[in-house]
């Protein structure tokens, strides 16, 4: 569930500590001042897990990061559960017009001498549930965890997590049990219990129990900064204190800038399990216990705790940076080249999105589930550059040409608690990924793993998974194998003895057989290369017909990433719409060597009609298929390797290729590594004036286009394929 959020509040939080000081007016500017910021929140709230959330009475325990828990939850939680939300929140924030304010929102002192008995009777009549941060302050420095347990650091000291909600969750169930026990055994003794807890009927108590509901919230990005609204803070107010400072900074940049804020509910702890027979037998003595069962609670409540932490930080949304910030912290070494730090992470980013055991119930963000190989080419996401300005900002990590000087200081210091936010974020991000012991293991064992073995299990691996997805697409889809087509769609890999490798790529409606002579061409020179399948081919039209070209395109990264594990250098270079991919990769991917294509299109319109239909006919098939309408979701296709291609050309694959080569357009100026088009003059596919185009666009000094006289479109293999293999191999020979 996705949420997009005004999220104005935190402004008045982290003002209202200083409203005592100011006049009316600087008090309705002020107000003034929140209502335009709240039109300038990029926040993004995605809420997992609310299918764990049970009827009955709840105490939502959670982590505190920042002062929007303590005003959103509240309201969000009563609108999930249909009960108000309260909450409680220190009692020094208790003063002037955050006092009030929490008054409205449903926030209630930790000293309030009523707190416990009105959590237990709002428990026992089912008329609210709570929310309940058991570090008891906010956590600014994410430091949870010290020699192995449990530790909040805390201005006074550090202190373990507080039992209360453990307590005050145990209470409240043993005295339902008990109202439940006297109905049963003496109901004459009902109506006073009742009175006594504070509750008008017995229905309301006999529902459901009472369970704890253990959640996480994590932020991405944190950053802090100076923003719009210190500048106003600043002329409202002299001489704000540091904390106040700090946090407008924090939070204000967080949800000013834009934040993900991902919040879990993970499955209830339910009370009743922990509730002994004897303590149900003690004798009533309404919302006190006697001092030998309060010792027995006390013991329990520890328990309590300690679980529901575990699931508070196992709830922990993982993401880039976290992933970045712990292989700093465990890299054995105080240099490391770049490439080996950002291999190191994708390996990890990789095994974590697919589940690897062992790592499977990691809680993941939403950009981890996708495919990882842009951060070892082109970094569209900007997840490593946006990371590395960071930590060089705050000093951890310097360039020194390839390589990243670490500051171990900087990784593993303590933190001040109202500075470490904007010091050193990065150690606050490494600290919160650090009670997620299997992942720190992982990450551990990812550091201190040499770099010629890590390339190689890049590699293993990246092989393993493009096969893996082979075999699971013909499962699904069924497989051209069954069609006396065995192996012919599987992407191989050819080893060589050069450091140079190659990436083929196949055609549109083809598989890497297709590109197999000219592979086996390269080995012999001593080149490796990779055969790369295209998702949607070698399987199925039907499986064709429901792939998007981001899938191509990032299929191809996959290669480029597999083969420059094994080899210094990687040239890339396919066919029709894989020598146009490959285009489009040497336009993003600096480190590729070269890039050559043969017979590639430059739009929909160089496709010969006997092959594609025109724009004109595919869009009126497309809007007929939008309005149900339409019957030809696949068009015949003339084969011109029919023990290769498809006979079915699927409507929707037409399209994802138009919009692919419309997406690539402005892209080939961006190219700088030397280029060979080929094309046939007598080409009955792709118009050689398309491939014209498509290299008087291409920026790059260092480019040759050769036009043959041919009548062939798949040049690789066939009749006259000799000359076009030789000329390729003398172009990956001469890089």
């Amino acid at each position: 569930m996705k949420i997009k959020c005004k999220l104005s509040i935190f402004i008045v939080v982290s003002l209202s500590g200083v409203w005592r000081g100011m006049n009316k007016s600087a008090y309705l500017t002020t107000g003034l001042a929140i209502k335009a910021l709240s039109r300038l929140s990029k926040a993004d709230i995605l809420v997992h897990g609310k299918e764990n959330i049970p009827p009955g009475p709840i105490i939502f325990v959670m982590n505190h990061f920042t002062r929007i828990e303590t005003i959103l939850l509240p309201n969000y939680i009563s609108d999930l559960t249909g009960k108000p939300g309260y909450s409680l929140a220190a009692a020094s924030l208790f003063k002037g017009g955050l006092g009030k304010f929490f008054d409205l929102v449903g926030v209630i002192s930790t000293a309030d001498p009523k707190r416990d008995a009105l959590i237990v009777q709002s428990l026992l009549g089912q008329q609210a549930n709570w929310i309940i941060f058991p570090e008891g302050s906010m956590v600014k420095t994410k430091k949870i965890v010290e020699g192995g347990k449990y530790m909040i650091a805390h201005p006074d000291g550090a202190h373990e997590p507080h039992t209360g909600a453990a307590v005050l969750a145990l209470k409240a169930e043993l005295f339902r049990r008990q109202l439940m026990k006297a109905r049963a055994e003496s109901p004459e003794k009902v109506g006073g219990m009742l009175d006594i807890l504070g509750v008008k009927t017995f229905h309301e108590v006999a529902g459901e129990p009472t369970t704890i509901v253990p959640v996480n919230l994590t932020y991405y990005p944190i950053r802090a900064a100076e923003n719009i609204a210190l500048s106003i803070a600043s002329k409202l107010v002299k001489d704000m204190p540091e904390r106040v400072i700090e946090e407008i900074m924090t939070e204000g940049t967080m949800l000013l800038s834009g934040v993900d804020l991902d919040i879990r509910f993970g499955p209830p702890i339910h009370i009743s399990e922990y509730l002994h027979d004897s303590w149900i037998n003690t004798e009533f003595n309404g919302l006190t216990v006697s001092p030998e069962l309060k010792k027995d609670m006390k013991a329990t409540a520890y328990s309590v705790m300690q679980r529901y932490m575990d699931a508070i930080y196992s709830l922990t949304t993982v993401n880039h940076e976290h992933l970045f910030a712990s292989f700093l912290r465990f890299y054995p070494f105080k240099r490391i080249l770049e490439r080996e730090f950002k291999r190191r992470v994708f390996y990890a980013a990789s095994l974590i999105s697919d589940g690897e055991k062992g790592l499977e119930t990691i809680a993941l963000h939403k950009s981890l589930k996708k495919n990882q190989a842009h951060l070892l080419t082109d970094d569209r996401y900007k997840k490593y550059k946006n990371f590395l300005k960071l930590a060089i900002e705050k000093g951890v990590v310097k360039r020194d040409g390839d390589y990243l000087i670490r500051d171990r200081a900087k990784i593993s210091a303590p933190l001040s608690l109202h500075r470490g936010r904007i010091n050193n974020p990065v150690e606050v991000i490494a600290n919160e990924a650090e009670p997620l012991k299997a992942l720190q293991s992982f990450m551990k064992s990812i550091a201190w793993q040499p770099n010629t073995l890590m390339s190689h299990l890049v590699a293993r691996y990246m092989l393993r998974r493009d096969k893996a997805r082979y075999e699971s697409d013909c499962k699904k889809y069924g497989s051209l194998e069954a069609e006396g087509k065995k192996k012919l769609g599987r992407p191989f890999l050819l080893r060589g003895y050069r450091n140079t490798g190659v990436v083929l790529v196949h055609s549109y409606l083809s598989q890497p057989r297709e590109v197999m002579a000219l592979a086996r061409a390269l080995r012999n020179k001593g080149f490796w290369v990779y055969g790369q399948r295209l998702p949607g081919h070698g399987t199925s039209a039907e499986d064709l017909a429901g792939r998007k070209y981001k899938e191509w395109i990032e299929a191809v990264e996959n290669g480029y990433v597999l083969m420059s594990s094994y080899c210094r250098e990687v040239v890339v270079g396919g066919v029709g719409l894989g020598g146009s991919l490959c285009l489009d990769l040497a336009a993003r991917v600096k480190g590729i060597k070269g890039v050559f294509a043969v017979s590639p299109a430059f739009s929909l319109k160089n496709y010969s009609t006997e092959f594609m239909p025109g724009r004109d006919v595919l869009n009126r098939i497309l809007n007929k298929l939008k309005r149900g309408e339409a019957q030809e979701k696949y068009l015949a296709f003339a084969q011109v390797n029919g023990h290769i291609n498809y006979v079915a050309n699927p409507v929707e694959g037409i399209r994802e290729l138009g919009e692919f080569l419309e997406s690539i357009e402005k892209s080939y100026t961006n190219i700088s590594q030397p280029v060979l088009i080929i094309q046939a003059d007598g080409n009955p596919v792709v118009s050689p004036k398309g491939s014209g185009k498509v290299f008087g666009r291409i920026g790059s000094s260092q480019k040759e286009f050769s036009l043959l006289s041919s009548d062939q479109h798949i040049l690789v293999n066939g009749k006259g394929s000799t000359r076009v293999l030789e000329k390729i191999i003398l172009f990956v020979q001469g890089l």
